[in-house]
Parts: structure tokens; sequence; C-alpha cells
């Protein structure tokens, strides 16, 4: 089985178990990651091909290079990879200058002791692993960072500064006195300003492999990570129990790790699509505006899947795949 949240892509399993995965641009990747499948490959064989087809088709803008220029107008990369089995994980974040940013995760899990490596020192790792650097820029991510400017840097991720970060770029320096305003919320920010790609792979044995790969959010203030990188938060994958696969704003999900907490719930016997829903409720507690979507298999081949409703983002859909559909199909589940 794969599974695959909005904006994340998966595969289905030569077992005849199902997959999910999301529609169009992300349809190819899993396609891909089912054909590796057919082919006798791995689970993580399939989430590393998978979500590398994404990365090289740059898929919907927010996945590979050509995407989401940070505030220097730089595009970077995060990626991760867990084998269920062994708990092993593989991860990148701020990756620069090398585009297969899934594969150079697979390379951490597969030549070093670590689970993430970071940064510039992630890139220099990649090119001793083989990888050549190239240039993540294009005409579309140059010409997202310069309509941005020209909109004095609207959205952006400060708060609490000076000048007013809602007026002007900047430079920005912490005030002598603090007054503190309520955050700006992300579907004021944008609804779809920055996505993932996310899969989880049961096979015919029950092993679970899942991954992420993305190039985080627009504008992003250069060196933040999100959630996508990190076991727990951006995906989690666990043989004993299943695999689940997150999606949006990063920065509020990766605090409540809803895809460890989704894997935990399906190990107590809950169903993954309440799994699901639970997840998203703990959050909404917190943020009850926060964009995100959550998706969870377990090992037996049932799946689902949960949003948060807000406005622009009343349902949410994905692709399941398997033996006996023949080919991906969508499904659509109302937010909660």
């Amino acid at each position: 089985l794969l599974l695959v949240a909005l904006q994340l892509a998966g595969a289905a399993s030569a077992a005849g178990l199902p997959v999910v995965i999301n529609t169009w641009a992300f349809r190819k990747a899993a396609e891909t990651a089912w054909r590796v499948l057919q082919l006798g490959g791995s689970e993580l064989d399939a989430v590393e091909r998978g979500c590398g087809q994404c990365e090289i088709d740059q898929c919907d803008g927010s996945v590979g290079y050509g995407g989401s220029p940070d505030e220097s107008g730089e595009t970077t990369l995060d990626a991760m990879i867990m084998d269920g089995n062994s708990m092993e994980v593989g991860a990148v974040a701020d990756l620069r200058r090398v585009k297969n940013a899934i594969g150079v995760a697979r390379k951490v899990i597969e030549y070093t002791k670590h689970t993430l490596l970071v940064g510039e020192s992630a890139s220099l790792f990649a090119v001793r692993m083989g990888f050549p650097y190239e240039d993540l820029t294009t005409q579309n991510s140059l010409s997202l960072y310069s309509k941005w400017l020209n909109q004095s840097c609207q959205p952006n991720y400060w708060k609490n500064v000076v000048p007013d970060s809602s007026k002007s770029c900047g430079p920005y320096k912490r005030p002598e006195k603090v007054t503190c305003k309520e955050e700006e919320t992300t579907s004021q920010r944008s609804v779809h300003n920055h996505d993932t790609i996310g899969m989880v792979v049961i096979g015919a044995s029950g092993t679970v492999a899942s991954g992420t790969s993305t190039n985080g959010a627009i504008h992003k203030i250069p060196g933040r990570v999100g959630d996508s990188p990190i076991a727990g938060a951006g995906s989690y994958a666990d043989s004993t129990a299943g695999g689940a696969a997150a999606t949006g704003d990063g920065d509020i999900m990766m605090r409540f790790l809803p895809s460890y907490q989704a894997v935990e719930y399906m190990r107590m016997g809950t169903d993954p699509t309440v799994a699901c829903q639970k997840v998203i409720s703990r959050i909404q507690k917190y943020a009850p505006r926060f964009f995100g979507a959550v998706i969870c298999a377990n090992t037996t081949g049932s799946y689902g899947a949960a949003c948060n409703k807000i406005p622009g983002f009343t349902q949410f859909h994905f692709m399941v795949s398997s033996p006996l559909l023949g080919q991906p199909t969508e499904q659509v589940v109302d937010c909660i």
C-alpha cells in the first residue's frame, strides 16, 4: 500500500495492497513508485524513485528545483526517507545546489551513522556520494522572487521586528521594546504557498517505508527547516503498525509530530481515518486556522485521510491505486 496526501504522492505495492497518491502533477510519481514495486524493487526503492520523479518534474512547483525561493531568492531542498523495519532515517535539510534531495537522504542511511545533515555540509556530502552540483534557480523562481520584492516582501515570516515587516523588506532587527502582535494565520499568507510530496508504502510482507521531499515554504527566512525532513513530523514508518505522512504549514504541524502520533493511534487499533482525524483535532486546539492534512495507512492495507477546514480549503483530494483498480483513482475527504 502506498498512501499520499494533498501535494503528497504515493504508489502501490506489488502485494496487491492499495496505494494512495495525489492528483495530476503527482500521478507520474505514483506510477513510478508502483512500477518499481512491480519490478521487484523494495519499499524504500519505491519511495526514493517516486519522490525523485516529483523532484525531476518539479511537482506543482512545491517539490524540487525552481520553486519556493527563500528571502534571498535561493531554492533549497528538504527530504527524508524512513525504513519501518530497522527504524533508520536518512534526511537532508536546507540542501543547496543538488537536485535529488531524496536520493541524498537515502545515502545518509546507507553510508553514515547519522540521521540528518543540513546546509552546505549536506551539499558537500552529496558531492562525495556522486551527486552533481546544479543550479536550482530557474526563470520561474526568479520571477516569483522579483514579484515578491516588488510587493514590499509580502507576505513574509517575520514578527515583532523593526521596521514593520508587514510594510517593508527590512533588513529587520529586534526592537528595543517588544510589542507582541497576533501571529498572521497561514490562510492569510496563502493556502498553497508550500507543500510536499510524501509517500507511505506497505509491501506484501507488511514492510513499511515512507519519505518526503519539498522545497519548503516560499519566501521563508534562509535557514528555515520545516516538518518534511523531521521523522515523526513529515512522515513516519513502523512495520509493526503502519505509516503516515503530513502536508501543510510545517512550522505549526511539526510541533505536534503528527505522523508519529497517527502511527501510534493505529498501533492501538484505531482506524486509519479516525487516527488522521484525531491528529488534526489535536492541532486545531492550538492553531484552529492552520492549513494541513494527514494521510494514514496500517499494515493490513486500510487507509484514511483528514484535513483542517479553513477558507479556500474544505476538501482534501488524494489518489488510491491498487492492482485491482488498475490505475490511480482520485478520492476526496471533507475537512473537519
